[in-house]
């Protein structure tokens, strides 16, 4: 992460379990988002190194909850989606709840095609190349995930409109939206 500023993950202490509605989904899940503040997303654009970017995950399950929350200078919407459901992985499997059944909620296509299209394992059996032989875009973060799934053998990954109804997706938005504003000083 060369030429990238971190900001130290932020857990929040809140969790909108109450918010949930009646028919969502119940047991242990978690909601991932990742957004960017950068000047790269129109054609001939580039991310500047002083563009903002952060992550952020919510974690709900019949004992446990936690959310969290960082940021880079510089990078990727892409990236931070990808760091969002790491961060949320790795949050649960060190609360010991990866061999229940999980359900992952996201609103990255690119993240869950990633893993429901099976490209993942195709980069890999590739030497993390794709299709066209040019190397994984986010390889390091693609390998850490190839490497956590294995420890969740019950994993369901989901998708949700992004700024709709979901109340967990719409909390790790505010969050992550909230890890933007203090790193630009607001």
């Amino acid at each position: 992460m060369t030429g990238r500023s971190t900001s130290h993950p932020q857990h929040s202490g809140y969790c909108p379990k109450q918010e949930m509605t009646p028919n969502s989904v119940t047991g242990v899940v978690f909601y991932s988002d990742g957004g960017t503040r950068n000047h790269g997303n129109y054609r001939g654009g580039h991310v500047r190194t002083t563009d903002v970017a952060a992550w952020a995950y919510l974690v709900t399950a019949p004992d446990y909850q936690n959310s969290a929350s960082a940021g880079e200078f510089g990078s990727t919407n892409n990236r931070m989606e990808l760091l969002g459901m790491i961060n949320a992985l790795e949050d649960l499997k060190n609360q010991g709840l990866n061999r229940q059944p999980v359900t992952g909620v996201l609103d990255s296509q690119y993240v869950l095609n990633g893993i429901n299209k099976h490209w993942l394992q195709g980069w890999q059996r590739r030497g993390w190349r794709t299709a066209s032989g040019t190397v994984v875009a986010n390889k390091e973060l693609w390998q850490r995930i190839a490497h956590l799934l294995p420890a969740f053998p019950k994993l369901t990954l989901t998708w949700t409109k992004g700024h709709a109804k979901n109340a967990g997706n719409n909390f790790v938005d505010r969050l992550l939206n909230k890890t933007m504003d203090r790193m630009q000083g607001k």
